[in-house]
């Protein structure tokens, strides 16, 4: 497995592809309410990206996908398409997926929204997925193991009786949207990865209700629970850096420190 470590150059252009990332979650944020579409905000998404921040959404043509986002909504893990068609209801609970290009480097970040007045489970599942995300980042730094991840991540959200997907993970990330590693969201083999200053990926837990089989639609892109429980997913873009990690995506609106030193 062939890892790349981003020069200093490399991790200032993805500083700012993260940010960038970041504002888009930041922007849509006022317009997830009931009876907008999903297209629409996919809308708002695609004109901040291009009109505003004169970057690329990555998603736009990459494997024949034709949206700037991916929204997912309630039994949705991951993927869901975008229509003008398809409503947010009261109760709601949504991901919103995006992948910013700037000069040739990826931003990748998601996090759940709750349209209107929440549900308990809705609530209760976004707030633990949120926070598995954090508890995997606190633990970075050089020398552990890649599999301490997903371990943290399948260890907290089994305290609350949820489950985490194994079918799709995170991954590196730099001037290639998808790279080496794999970075899995359970307790499994890793390859003998272990972490090094200058490693750049992705943290994207997907955590279920109910058991973590998916299923894919005819669409070949939305992925559903097997169970028809409900999913959230955040995801975070971060950096390890020579003693500790930086959060390459962080929203304003977080209450979680961009650097962490160990």
């Amino acid at each position: 497995m062939s890892i790349k470590l981003k020069t200093p150059d490399e991790i200032e252009k993805m500083r700012i592809a993260g940010k960038l990332a970041a504002e888009v979650l930041e922007i849509v944020e006022p317009y997830v309410k009931p009876g907008i579409s999903t297209g629409e905000l996919d809308q708002i998404c695609y004109e901040h990206i291009v009109n505003v921040q004169k970057a690329i959404p990555a998603n736009i043509g990459y494997c024949g996908y034709k949206h700037t986002s991916c929204i997912s909504i309630n039994d949705v893990v991951c993927h869901g398409i975008p229509s003008f068609e398809k409503k947010i209801k009261d109760g709601d609970i949504l991901n919103i997926d995006v992948t910013v290009i700037k000069d040739g480097y990826h931003g990748d970040t998601s996090r759940m929204y709750i349209a209107g007045k929440p549900t308990i489970a809705g609530e209760k599942l976004c707030q633990v997925t949120q926070d598995s995300l954090y508890e995997a980042i606190k633990i970075i730094k050089p020398g552990i193991r890649l599999k301490e991840i997903g371990k943290t991540i399948q260890k907290y959200v089994e305290k609350f009786g949820f489950s985490s997907v194994r079918e799709y993970c995170g991954h590196g990330i730099g001037n290639v949207y998808h790279d080496e590693p794999q970075v899995l969201h359970y307790d499994a083999d890793d390859g003998g990865v272990i972490l090094k200053p200058g490693m750049t990926f992705t943290i994207e837990p997907m955590v279920n209700t109910g058991d973590w089989r998916t299923r894919t639609m005819k669409d070949g892109w939305t992925v559903k629970t097997k169970d028809h429980g409900l999913s959230a997913q955040y995801e975070h873009t971060i950096l390890v850096t020579d003693n500790g990690v930086e959060v390459l995506t962080l929203r304003k609106d977080e209450n979680f420190p961009r650097i962490i030193e160990h």
